[in-house]
């Protein structure tokens, strides 16, 4: 079973980071070997353009670096996403890789009935969120925004790990009960598989 960590934070080794690392530590863990790692902060990728090629063939005419990436997506069965949190939502850098999965999203609807469409067959998805206030409503858009991102790639959304209060780089480390909670995760998904 192949497990996919995508790093969106684009501060390297910040908290979403480092609480990304302590999952997949969790999934080793418990016996899993086959991950790969996505640093968007690496990829020299465009939006979007909307241009309705992919609802003609479920394909990106875009050539990026998405192109390395739909295949990581394609083959996971399960996909941790991590993010700090900006204006309410996830930086644009995360943002834009979700949005070329319209072409994924494009080919789910080409290839599965209405019907077919309400089950998901390819795997699992999990968010971690790491936001600097408080805010009662702080992790409402990113969690709606990585739902579609899952359900465009044919993966159910399972929830994750959201915290409040850690902004300053390497603060999540003054919490190790947080770290704990993050490797406490990483083997629970793979003892679920």
């Amino acid at each position: 079973m192949k497990i996919l960590g995508i790093y969106g934070s684009p501060r390297k080794g910040g908290n979403s980071d480092q609480l990304l690392d302590k999952v997949l530590e969790g999934v080793q863990s418990a016996g899993a070997t086959a991950m790969a790692r996505i640093y968007v902060r690496e990829l020299k990728i465009s939006g979007c353009r909307e241009c309705g090629e992919c609802e003609k063939t479920g394909q990106c005419i875009n050539q990026d670096d998405m192109q390395k990436i739909y295949p990581l997506l394609s083959e996971s069965r399960i996909i941790f996403l991590s993010t700090p949190i900006f204006f309410y939502n996830m930086p644009a850098q995360v943002k834009m890789l979700i949005d070329r999965c319209q072409a994924m999203w494009s080919k789910r609807m080409l290839e599965k009935t209405p019907e077919e469409r309400k089950t998901y067959e390819k795997g699992r998805g999990y968010l971690i969120a790491v936001g600097a206030t408080r805010g009662k409503n702080l992790f409402d858009g990113v969690q709606l925004t990585a739902r579609y991102f899952y359900d465009a790639l044919d993966m159910s959304y399972e929830g994750g790990i959201f915290l409040r209060s850690l902004d300053k780089k390497g603060a999540v480390q003054d919490n190790p009960e947080r770290l704990i909670e993050a490797f406490d995760l990483g083997r629970k998904v793979i003892s679920l598989a």
